[in-house]
């Protein structure tokens, strides 16, 4: 007697429109990790450190001055008509960089509000991005969803990162910037074959104005216990993540003397662990709840952060420690990643997850931008690796709370506030 054979797609790799999301999406990922503007001002323009932080300031500033008002837009508008207007302005304007090179008219003031508007864009379409995916699955979905969308995210970031050098070595900085434009274009055919339809976003007639919308997120953001004890540790855990991105490089190359070849593969191993992370955030969020798999794994991510200031001696042991906070940190930083965002996508109701999810955003880059302030006078004052110790602990700081918190005894998905509920 024959059995039938199972299919080999189940879950949604067999829903078409959420493959075409998560291709493109990947895709243009890809794109983003290559080295581009920046390497285009160093390489080719030969900017000074002055115009290159410049650049930075630029492409960091559109996160921090527009993520609220970007909520409310994603919250009345089409999403996906967005990001497919994010993903064409963002290769229109890489196209540009590098058409202007190749006609010699391109000069490092140029890179600036090209940094600025691409980053502009980018915080629209990952806000969209996040608000349009309960539209394509079904809300007992949306962990698989997100799983795998961080899955291909995870695998992007350790192959960009390991090609971007050769691809630039082996053709230009030109060639990768049109890479890097092709791969939005890519993205935006993915959306516009999309067929699931969209529900229609707020009337005219329900539409606040900018401040009230801006609030109204806000407000849901605090009223609700649960989305209030995500924020503040957000917000806690933000501030010691700006401080170790601030003084990570520095430590790795001038205090540890580790060379940018190995400290980039190990920079590396992180991609890879945070794709297993993304692979197994379902089956252990199924067995323990989403409360503790999201408590427990920023528990277990902030005590392999501490491997970092631990990190001394001869090169193999400063370089096998830093591995090791690769190993611990991105898987289990992955998987509550990945609850923490699910959890956000079934509280907030439709109209005003946009909005939520910009007061998230904007949280967590005022914390970084804090903590890089803050790293700059403390390693000043005590030195770079007290100064990390530090930025460990706020990070362990952030999970006690989550701790101490309702979360932890949080077994399924909350029902969603209703429309009624959030006003």
């Amino acid at each position: 007697m024959q059995t039938q054979a199972s299919p080999r797609l189940t879950g949604l790799w067999r829903n078409p429109d959420f493959l075409k999301l998560w291709a493109g999406q990947t895709v243009s990922e890809f794109g983003s990790l290559l080295p581009t503007l920046g390497y285009v001002a160093i390489l080719l323009l030969d900017a000074t450190p002055f115009q290159v932080a410049l650049l930075e300031a630029a492409n960091t500033a559109p996160g921090l001055l527009f993520a609220l008002f970007a909520g409310v837009w994603v919250d009345r508008l089409r999403r996906r008509s967005l990001l497919i207007a994010a993903d064409l302005g963002r290769a229109l304007l890489l196209g540009f960089v590098a058409a202007a090179f190749i006609l010699h008219l391109l000069t490092v003031q140029h890179l600036f509000p090209v940094a600025f508007a691409i980053s502009s864009l980018t915080v629209i379409f990952n806000l969209a991005y996040r608000s349009y995916l309960p539209s394509l699955v079904r809300r007992e979905q949306l962990l698989e969803a997100n799983s795998k969308l961080t899955a291909g995210s995870s695998v992007v970031e350790f192959s960009a990162f390991s090609l971007g050098g050769w691809l630039v070595q082996w053709f230009s900085v030109v060639a990768t910037t049109l890479i890097d434009a092709g791969s939005f274009l890519v993205s935006a055919l993915s959306l516009a074959w999309i067929r699931t339809s969209e529900d229609k976003p707020t009337t005219v007639t329900e539409r606040r104005n900018m401040a009230q919308g801006i609030g109204e997120g806000l407000q849901l953001v605090w009223r609700h216990r649960l989305l209030r004890t995500i924020v503040v540790s957000t917000g806690i855990g933000s501030v010691g993540g700006g401080m170790i991105g601030a003084l990570i490089g520095v430590y790795g190359l001038r205090e540890l003397a580790i060379p940018p070849g190995i400290l980039g593969m190990i920079w590396g191993v992180g991609g890879l662990t945070s794709t297993l992370g993304a692979l197994y955030a379902g089956r252990l969020t199924r067995r323990i709840g989403i409360g503790p798999a999201l408590v427990y794994s920023s528990l277990v991510a902030s005590i392999g952060t501490f491997f970092i200031p631990l990190a001394q001696g001869p090169l193999i042991v400063a370089a096998l420690l830093l591995v090791a906070s690769q190993l611990v940190n991105d898987p289990a930083r992955t998987i509550e990643s990945i609850n923490e965002i699910s959890l956000r996508q079934t509280i907030a109701p439709d109209h005003l997850l946009g909005r939520v999810n910009s007061s998230m955003q904007f949280v967590e880059l005022a914390g970084r931008l804090g903590g890089s302030i803050l790293a700059a006078v403390v390693a000043a004052l005590i030195g770079v690796r007290l100064a990390l110790t530090l930025a460990a602990c706020l990070g362990l700081l952030a999970s006690v709370w989550l701790l101490l918190s309702p979360v932890r005894t949080l077994r399924d998905l909350p029902t969603p506030v209703s429309q009624g509920e959030a006003r």
